[in-house]
Parts: C-alpha cells; sequence; structure tokens
C-alpha cells in the first residue's frame, strides 16, 4: 500500500487536519505510523480518537495490506 493512497484515505475522513502524516516504517508497504491532529478528536479518549482513525482505514486493515500501524492523535481548537 502506497503512503499517499493512506493518506487520501486519512484527508477524506479527516478534510479538516491541521497536521496529517503517514510514514513507511520499514520500506515494505505495510507498516505504517500515522499522525492526525483534528477538531474532532476534541473531547475523545485516546480509544475514541484511535477508533476513528482505525474506521477511516478499515479496508486495508481488514484485506491485511496494512501489518501494522502506530497512530498518533491530537485534538486542535
Amino acid at each position: 500500500m502506497s503512503v499517499e493512497r493512506l493518506e487520501s484515505l486519512l484527508r477524506d475522513a479527516f478534510p479538516d487536519a491541521g497536521e496529517l502524516s503517514v510514514q513507511d516504517r520499514t520500506g515494505g508497504g505495510d507498516h505504517f505510523q500515522v499522525t492526525v491532529e483534528s477538531p474532532r478528536f476534541a473531547g475523545l479518549s485516546l480509544v475514541d480518537q484511535h477508533r476513528l482513525v482505525y474506521a477511516a482505514l478499515e479496508s486495508p486493515l481488514e484485506d491485511g495490506t496494512i501489518h501494522e500501524l502506530r497512530i498518533k492523535t491530537k485534538g486542535n481548537a
């Protein structure tokens, strides 16, 4: 899976993101670090924030395209 494709899925889910980045951690296209800063996270627990990210990436997670996903989320004002 390409970084660009994951970024596109996340941008669709978080169009208001102040910061959004995807890094291929190993170069193999299946281990990723994502960072999303969005006002949608305000007032949500870390678990609920991560659930929103998982929902945005549901398809590549379900079909096994993503083997490992590290998530960093931040709420913004």
